[in-house]
């Protein structure tokens, strides 16, 4: 408050450009009292005209006043956009990256790592010492997810009520400590309330940093940004997989030691700690402490050309026009339905990557020794590190795909049908090829091949923050995919049932058939969007309007928190 003092001292402008990050109701509130807190003359007569006190205001003086007019407000926060050079949005966005990107990657990756090291633990035996039978196993998979989806909308509210950074970290520590205390569970009740608990945890965490990545980046940058945390999901994997076979080697110099209890003392350990970072590092640009009020400033009028407003803009009021709106809009369920088509294959391979893996028959003539417990062991680490090319491969592909979608528009839509190709010939080859010493190197290459089926799931995510002003109905939207999500991946884990074992084949087609109809639903939501965007410029074109005014109100509807359907220049990203 003494700051707002102090700068409405020093000038009209640069006092109610500090009042534009705030809710139009709170920035008459304080611009009141902030002219109370710093000395001033006594005046001899009360001015109460707005035209007085902006004279005074000018002068250097702040006056007592009743009232600042709405519209004046708004037109300080559209204007300012002139105020910043190129050259300053650059270094600024240089910042941003440096701080923000490597955490995001890391926590991505870590939280990756957490969810999908129950299938590493599986092969280093946590079945047997914990005397899981039948879909046990497969249940510590559905539950995760159920807890996921039940706590999905609550989260993603508190997610916009609440400050963003804060509650990601708090989560973030919560399922670390699940996961440490995986270590040490017994039998299948007590792995099935951790997992259920993990769920929870877990669930805001990659809604969460979508909404991060809407909150600091253009919408060019959005795909691209949001891939080089996403690329996490193999990058990290890759280290973590390295790490894994470290620990696993326990069981060569200690055979009862029990590797993959080691494994999650580790994972849960590093999550605390990286959690615990977070509370400082992650959050929106007007929470965050490693930027000054200046660059908070101006990285919030950075992204006002994404015609959505800034990071506070509609997280005061939930606005239930806009949840029906998402009722009527088709985009709603499009989103839905691929987060589930995508999630199904995805579920699986989370579940049982490894145990298919291994299924292939590469340990058979590794070794042929004595004791049972250093047979796994072999076996299992030799899985771990035939996945690591697939790892590195995916890394490799995220990248290529994040520099194409910054630099040529509108192809998001495209890579995402195209992803789901090469998994669909890969599952079909694992599913009809028959497993022999001979063909093991083929069914690895079938498995390799269904590397770019998560492009379709992530690509979609960045398409929320992109194509959805207005926060209600943004927040509505990303409630309803990762629900989406949760239930494809709760159904993957549930067709591949023990009694197919070890092919999995009608696990394999059921997720063949999923990747079919995704390409049918992602060439849908491509063609209506593409609609859309036709009948807006054919509109355009008797609307009177010089390209400036429509800016210039497409900017002021985004801060108005007005939704697609209620922006006429708004225009999707494909």
């Amino acid at each position: 408050m003494r700051m707002l003092g102090t700068q409405f001292n020093k000038g009209r402008s640069s006092a109610l450009r500090l009042l534009a990050l705030l809710p139009s109701e709170s920035a008459f509130t304080i611009y009141i009292m902030a002219t109370t807190i710093e000395e001033r003359p006594q005046l001899s007569e009360k001015r109460s005209s707005y035209d007085d006190d902006k004279k005074g205001l000018e002068e250097g003086i702040a006056y007592e006043v009743t009232e600042v007019p709405h519209d004046d407000l708004e037109k300080e926060k559209l204007d300012i956009n002139t105020q910043y050079t190129p050259e300053e949005y650059n270094r600024l966005k240089r910042k941003i990256d440096k701080y923000l990107l490597p955490l995001m990657w890391l926590c991505y990756g870590i939280q990756q790592t957490d969810k999908t090291a129950l299938g590493t633990m599986a092969t280093f035996g946590l079945r047997a010492d914990t005397g899981l039978v039948g879909q046990q196993y497969s249940w510590l998979t559905t539950v995760f997810y159920l807890t996921y989806m039940c706590f999905e909308f609550p989260s993603n509210l508190i997610l916009q009520r609440w400050r963003m950074g804060k509650t990601l970290s708090i989560y973030m520590i919560g399922w670390g400590i699940v996961v440490l205390c995986i270590g040490f569970a017994k039998d299948f009740k007590h792995l099935i309330v951790l997992r259920a608990l993990q769920g929870f945890f877990e669930c805001c965490i990659s809604p969460g940093f979508i909404l991060v990545i809407g909150s600091w980046y253009t919408r060019s940058e959005h795909a691209s940004r949001a891939l080089v945390f996403q690329s996490a999901n193999a990058g990290f994997g890759v280290i973590a997989d390295l790490i894994l076979y470290g620990i696993g080697t326990i069981e060569f110099s200690r055979p009862n030691a029990e590797a993959w209890r080691y494994m999650s003392y580790f994972l849960g350990s590093l999550t605390i700690a990286v959690g615990i970072l977070c509370l400082y590092f992650l959050g929106t640009p007007s929470e965050v402490p490693w930027l000054n009020p200046e660059e908070k400033l101006m990285a919030n009028t950075r992204i006002l050309e994404n015609h959505s407003g800034h990071d506070r803009t509609g997280t005061t009021t939930w606005k239930w026009y806009q949840v029906r709106e998402c009722l009527t809009d088709p985009c709603f369920y499009l989103s839905g339905a691929n987060a589930f088509l995508s999630s199904v294959p995805n579920g699986g391979l989370t579940t049982f990557g490894s145990i298919i893996n291994t299924s292939f028959g590469f340990s058979k003539s590794l070794v042929s020794v004595s004791s049972r417990n250093l047979n796994v062991s072999l076996a299992s680490l030799e899985v771990i590190l035939y996945t690591i090319p697939r790892s590195v491969t995916s890394v490799l592909i995220f990248i290529c795909v994040g520099l194409a979608t910054h630099r040529i528009k509108n192809i998001r839509l495209i890579v995402m049908g195209l992803a789901t190709l090469p998994p669909f010939v890969g599952f079909l080859g694992m599913a009809l090829i028959e497993t022999t010493d001979k063909t093991k190197w083929t069914k690895w290459g079938m498995y390799f091949m269904t590397v770019p089926f998560v492009l379709s799931l992530f690509l979609a995510w960045t398409l929320i923050p992109s194509n959805l002003p207005g926060r209600t109905k943004r927040t509505m939207t990303s409630s309803f995919t990762f629900i989406g999500y949760c239930t494809g991946n709760m159904c993957g884990s549930q067709i591949f049932k023990s009694t197919d074992a070890p092919k999995y084949v009608p696990g394999i087609i059921g997720c063949c058939i999923c990747f079919g109809l995704e390409f049918l639903v992602i060439i849908i939501w491509r063609t209506l969007l593409v609609l859309r965007n036709r009948r807006r410029n054919k509109a355009m074109e008797n609307d009177g309007l010089t390209d400036e005014e429509r800016e210039r109100q497409a900017k002021e509807y985004g801060e108005r928190d007005m939704t697609d359907f209620e922006n006429p220049h708004f225009r999707y990203t494909l």
